[in-house]
């Protein structure tokens, strides 16, 4: 008898990642191709199932296909849209209508975010979790909400936009058009706006200053910082205070069990986790102090994407058994 695994896919600006993916949340093989993000979103899913079909042929004496899970920007489960998504060149698209043209199987989309908080629940950290939140911290700042065992979708596919609530009103440009959103202070970007801030605006000194901006990313910043740079310090502890500060909004809203950092500034580890669980607890109310754990994600970074995409279709099946 063969062996089901289901297909995930991650679609990025740059790269779009597909894997086969077993019950257990093994990675069985996983390749890529480019994006392409100037063209539009069918010819992107025809070379696409051209290489998974191609790929698959050396499985499929072991393997059966069940499903088809795909996380995207701005990706809408209700509709099985994606709506206008940034770094694409798509406008509104019906994602699930294009993969039937390809492939017979079942098939789901979410956002990446929305993705990644499945895979926690079914193959990472959060297993056995009913309530938590997934911050994604990489270009901008995604997340994902689960409560009652349940993805909190909202009434029209788009709810859990953590990283678009105001810090600032008359804060940092936005690229969603509007000022001091979250995601502009905490993410990988936000944290490289906040060191130039801190060059220009303060006499520290710091290795980051013979950094162009183009050329200065997260990793960096956290290299520095571990080398004891006070400045790269300074932008970790802003950072932390004001994730710190909107995660315990999220708290009064929803009071989670957990809430699971995950992308690529959470992989700069008790830098981004400290601060930020200092000030959550120092601006939480009092009933919700010393409750809510900070995790780091459980799933593993080079197949994340893929397994929070598969776990979408994985989760969908299971609920019609």
């Amino acid at each position: 008898m063969k062996k089901k695994v289901a297909i995930g896919i991650d679609v990025g600006g740059t790269n779009t990642v597909f894997g086969f993916i077993d019950e257990a949340g093994e990675c069985i093989y996983e390749s890529s191709i480019l994006t392409q993000a100037d063209q539009d979103a069918d010819q992107l899913f025809s070379r696409l199932f051209f290489k998974i079909d191609n790929d698959f042929k050396k499985y499929s004496d072991v393997y059966e296909l069940i499903g088809i899970g795909i996380g995207a920007p701005n990706a809408n489960y209700y509709k099985g849209t994606v709506e206008r998504p940034p770094n694409l060149n798509w406008g509104i698209v019906n994602v699930l209508d294009i993969v039937k043209k390809y492939s017979p199987l079942p098939s789901a989309i979410t956002n990446d975010a929305n993705a990644a908080a499945i895979g926690e629940m079914i193959f990472g950290v959060a297993k056995g979790m009913k309530d938590f939140i997934v911050i994604t911290l990489g270009t901008g700042l995604g997340s994902g909400i689960i409560v009652n065992n349940e993805l909190v979708y909202g009434a029209d596919g788009f709810a859990g936009e953590i990283g678009h609530t105001i810090v600032d009103p008359n804060g940092r440009e936005c690229g969603c058009g509007r000022k001091g959103c979250l995601e502009t202070y905490a993410s990988a970007s936000g944290i490289r706006r906040t060191v130039f801030e801190l060059i220009g605006t303060t006499n520290i000194p710091s290795e980051l200053r013979n950094v162009s901006f183009n050329q200065l990313e997260a990793k960096n910043i956290a290299d520095a910082a571990n080398n004891g740079d006070k400045l790269a310090l300074a932008a970790f502890d802003y950072t932390g205070k004001i994730l710190g500060l909107k995660l315990a909004d999220s708290v009064a809203h929803l009071s989670p069990e957990a809430i699971i950092l995950f992308g690529g500034l959470a992989l700069s580890g008790d830098l981004i986790f400290k601060p930020t669980k200092r000030y959550m607890e120092e601006y939480l109310l009092n009933i919700f102090k010393n409750k809510v754990k900070l995790l780091p994600s459980a799933l593993p970074g080079a197949h994340a994407a893929v397994l929070g995409a598969s776990a979408l279709i994985w989760n969908e099946l299971k609920k019609i058994k």
